[in-house]
């Protein structure tokens, strides 16, 4: 999950030679890029449990057709949101508050990518897949090859072919595409998809039932994020929205992947423990997570106070950058613990297939963030401190609600 979320800090650390405006719409456009995920993920997290349970039940044959049918989901709304995306980029900039310069390089950004970000809306399903089977090695070897290429790739089309900040988009997107071909590869040599496999039928409603909470609750998050931007970052100016994105694309981008792998780890061991009848074994697994977790939190917290000016000067040169980015570090130090019990509890909820739950406790209190970082960073004047302390309140409550529905434990009978 680290290597996953690295393109991220990669595009990053990579255009901040372009300066601080191409850093302020590359951290502007990481929102709109998890909206997308939002729309795939529909298929990504429905997919998952089935796999899950169908991996634990030995059911190869449903198992065969979750994964064709996900895969094709996936191209579908894939393109279509590309589409939108790329007729729609100038709107979105606009919609972000972006302005001149900035505006214009996050606009060509977006372009890039709804040319070449066909395998972004794919690698999450075939994540998915593997990781459900349990086959977690295997996407680490494909994610340190899509890594590796995009180290390679990002200087190469930025600076030596001259092509700005769009090189950055290709080159996530040629990277992402080498590692999906080989994934979609191993997947049809094991399990030799015939051509009456492709039919259409209740595979689709029961993928998409489990995943439309799920891609709601992380569309609400990239909506809230694009309404705080838009209302509260933005009128900051741009040192503001340039120390969001390092802050959250770039220190969050090392610390919520290890959350959120140890969390997919749970989420696969959940549904194929239930699927395979051992509700039990799910909960001993969860208990062995959480202690785990807890380190995890604590020292992505003191990472975040004690380490925040080192790392953020290896992404910016630019001094108000790197005073606004060292205060969202050190202020967001204080709620790493409660994000990664977070994870922990949305990757029970989602292996279970159980996924309301998630959508319930993420949703509403996420669109408070939108008026009280409002309310906080602009009319009662704390600025910048007054919209991440929002997040760090937010953030505790949304882990106490979601660890609630945990311990109700109405995930451990749910039907699929």
């Amino acid at each position: 999950m680290l290597l996953n979320n690295a393109f991220k800090v990669i595009d990053q650390y990579s255009v901040q030679w372009l300066g601080m405006e191409a850093q302020a719409a590359v951290g502007s456009c990481t929102f709109i890029m998890i909206g997308m995920f939002a729309i795939y993920s529909l298929v990504s997290a429905g997919a998952g449990p089935l796999v899950a349970r169908a991996t634990g039940a030995k059911d190869e044959g449903f198992c065969k057709q979750i994964i064709i049918h996900a895969l094709l989901a996936a191209v579908a709304i894939g393109f279509m949101v590309l589409v939108i995306v790329g007729v729609t980029a100038p709107w979105i900039g606009q919609g972000l508050g972006l302005k001149n310069q900035t505006l214009e390089l996050a606009v060509n950004y977006l372009q890039w990518l709804a040319l070449f970000g066909l395998p972004l809306t794919i690698a999450p399903v075939i994540d998915a897949i593997f990781i459900a089977m349990g086959r977690t090695a295997l996407v680490m070897v494909l994610q340190v090859l899509a890594t590796v290429l995009n180290v390679i790739l990002n200087p190469l089309l930025i600076y030596s072919f001259d092509l700005g900040i769009g090189g950055a988009a290709l080159a996530t997107g040629l990277s992402r595409g080498v590692s999906v071909i080989i994934g979609v590869f191993i997947l049809w040599r094991q399990f030799l998809p015939q051509i009456r496999d492709l039919g259409f039928g209740g595979t689709f409603g029961r993928i998409f039932r489990i995943g439309i909470p799920i891609s709601w609750g992380i569309g609400f998050f990239a909506i809230v994020y694009w309404a705080v931007i838009r209302y509260a970052v933005s009128p900051l100016g741009p040192s503001v929205n340039a120390a969001l994105g390092i802050g959250f694309s770039v220190l969050e981008g090392f610390t919520w992947p290890v959350f959120w792998g140890v969390s997919m780890g749970i989420a696969s061991l959940v549904g194929r423990y239930i699927g395979a009848g051992q509700v039990d074994q799910a909960v001993a697994a969860i208990r062995l997570a959480f202690p785990l977790l807890t380190v995890a939190g604590v020292c992505a917290g003191l990472l975040f106070w004690f380490a925040a000016e080192p790392l953020c000067r290896l992404f910016t040169h630019d001094q108000k950058v790197l005073k606004e980015a060292i205060l969202y570090a050190r202020i967001l130090s204080f709620s790493q613990l409660f994000v990664a019990y977070e994870c922990l509890a949305e990757g029970v909820l989602e292996g279970a297939g159980d996924t309301r739950p998630i959508f319930w406790w993420s949703a509403p209190i996420n669109l408070l963030r939108v008026p009280l970082s409002w309310l906080f960073g602009i009319y009662l004047g704390y600025g910048a401190a007054g919209i991440w302390w929002v997040i760090n309140v937010t953030t505790a409550i949304k882990a106490c609600g979601k660890w609630s529905s945990v311990l109700l434990g109405g995930w451990k009978t749910i039907k699929l």
